[in-house]
This record gives structure tokens, C-alpha cells and sequence, in this order.
């Protein structure tokens, strides 16, 4: 019979059930150095220190590390929170012209004309624009919360330019496959496809850090729950955006070190293509 037993890589003669959260190289207690996240062994230790006053301090996600570790998240709420006052604060009459205007549509027409995504390049401003736009109360103030309590975390974690290229790329994601699948007469918006695409990502990372899995995974079925039990909500955003989130976020978690950057752009540039292929398509269907 072979010894199947894990034991630190300094110390052979002892058996360990923690790794390292940077190198997964298994630790026994007197190796482990506590960290932000998780533990890392000893040249781990020594490694972020000499990249710590090369280049500054680092998230896990190889980030920087910045003074407010929630000023995204912070300014994605404003930016929400904005649009949802303009358009009541414009009455029935303006303000439903700028939801018109702004909400993900494959193709529709009313009194002043025909709009939406399939009517020509112009339009795929859409994707973006409905991310940010909410009429009800409820609506705005369910996605703002989970925001704040999802993406604040998740933004100390990866870093403000990872965590906003996840963030778009989600949203986007979800977008595409709204205009896919839904009717394309029908008006899309909110955040919850970006959101969703959070969730994901945090799911990624507990699982990459080894942490206790059995909170997340509850709040995101709560939340899958909710998205087909309850009428009016796209379940083509919430999956679309819970995917590419998820995707995104295993390119950048399990990036090798020295290979960091070039596995993490290049995962969220091939996710952008694809965003971008599967919008063609939509648009291709609804067009033939």
C-alpha cells in the first residue's frame, strides 16, 4: 500500500489539510503565515514582499491594492441610483422616453419610430445603457443591496480594473442572451445580469481560496429560485450574466503567477468576443 496522506512540502514527516492560498502547495501549522486571504507558506511570504516593493502591494487577484477598496462599487451605485431619479423625476411622459431610449430591445417600434439593437450598429449602445436603468423601487433597491454586499467584497479582492471588467463583462453577457432567447419586442433592464455575474465570480474564488462553500451556494440558489419563480424577471440575463461572471473570474483566479496578466486579459477578451459574436447572432436571427 502506498502513503496517500498530504504532508507539507518543508516538513515531509507531517501531515497537513491546509495549502498555500497563493501556490496550493500543502503547509502544516509552522509553515502557515496568515494572511489577508487565506495562508501562504514562507516563499510565498518572501515573494509578495519583494513584488510588494517593486510594484506596490497586490490583491490576490494581482490587482492593486487601493485606499477605498469599495470606490467602484460606491460609483456603480451612484451611476444606478442616478439614472433611477432622472427617469422619476421626468414624470410619466419624459421619463418613459429615456427607459425607450436606454432599455435592452431586440426590435420594436412605437409612434416616433422603430428602435433596438437589430436595427443597426448604432444601437448596441443598449447593452450597456439598460445595466443601469430600473423604474420600480423594489427593483432597484433589491440589485443595490446585493451589489454592495456581493461586489464590495469581491472588489477588495480582485482590485478596481479587474472587478470593473468583470462587472461590464456580465452585465454584457447577459445582455447577449437576453437578445438570443427573449422575444425582441420586449424592454430588458436592470443590473441583475452584472450582479449575477458576481455571484459567480465569488463562488470562483471561495472555491480557488478553499473557503466554506455552502453560504454562497444557498444565496445563489435562493437567487436561481427567485429568477424562475417569480413573473417578469429575465432568467436569460441572470444566466447569461451568472456564466460569463463565472467564467471570467476562473480566468482570473486561476491565472498561473508568472503568466498572471496575460491569462486574465486574454480570458476577458475572449469573453468580450464572444459577447459580441453571440449579439451577432441575436441580431442575425431577429434581422433573417
Amino acid at each position: 500500500m502506498t502513503d496517500q496522506a498530504v504532508r507539507c512540502y518543508r516538513h515531509p514527516d507531517r501531515e497537513t489539510g491546509i495549502r498555500c492560498s497563493r501556490c496550493e502547495r500543502p503547509i502544516c501549522p509552522e509553515c502557515m503565515v496568515n494572511a489577508s486571504v487565506g495562508f501562504h507558506c514562507p516563499e510565498c511570504v518572501r515573494d509578495a514582499r519583494r513584488e510588494a516593493q517593486a510594484t506596490g502591494p497586490r490583491t490576490v487577484a494581482g490587482g492593486s491594492v487601493a485606499g477605498d477598496p469599495r470606490l467602484v462599487t460606491k460609483i456603480l451605485i451612484g451611476l444606478n441610483l442616478a439614472v433611477f431619479l432622472l427617469v422619476q423625476a421626468l414624470g410619466d411622459r419624459l421619463g418613459d422616453r429615456v427607459v425607450t431610449d436606454l432599455a435592452l430591445v431586440g426590435a420594436a417600434c412605437d409612434r416616433s419610430g422603430c428602435f433596438g439593437v437589430a436595427l443597426g450598429a448604432d444601437q448596441w449602445y443598449r447593452l450597456l445603457s439598460s445595466m443601469f436603468l430600473h423604474q420600480e423601487l423594489w427593483h432597484i433597491g433589491f440589485n443595490m443591496l446585493s451589489l454592495w454586499w456581493i461586489g464590495a467584497p469581491l472588489e477588495g479582492l480582485l482590485g478596481r480594473t479587474r472587478y470593473l471588467v468583470l462587472y461590464l463583462l456580465s452585465g454584457l453577457g447577459g445582455g447577449a442572451l437576453v437578445l438570443l432567447l427573449a422575444a425582441p419586442n420586449g424592454a430588458t433592464l436592470g443590473a441583475s445580469g452584472a450582479i449575477f455575474g458576481l455571484f459567480g465570480a465569488t463562488a470562483v474564488f471561495m472555491r480557488r481560496l478553499r473557503y466554506e462553500m455552502r453560504p454562497v451556494l444557498i444565496l445563489l440558489a435562493l437567487n436561481l429560485a427567485f429568477t424562475f419563480l417569480w413573473a417578469g424577471i429575465s432568467w436569460q440575463a441572470h444566466i447569461g450574466g451568472l456564466v460569463t461572471g463565472a467564467l471570467v473570474a476562473v480566468g482570473m483566479a486561476y491565472a498561473p503567477r508568472e503568466r498572471r496578466a496575460l491569462v486574465q486579459w486574454g480570458t476577458a477578451a475572449a469573453m468580450l468576443l464572444v459577447v459580441l459574436v453571440v449579439t451577432w447572432a441575436a441580431v442575425s436571427r431577429i434581422t433573417g
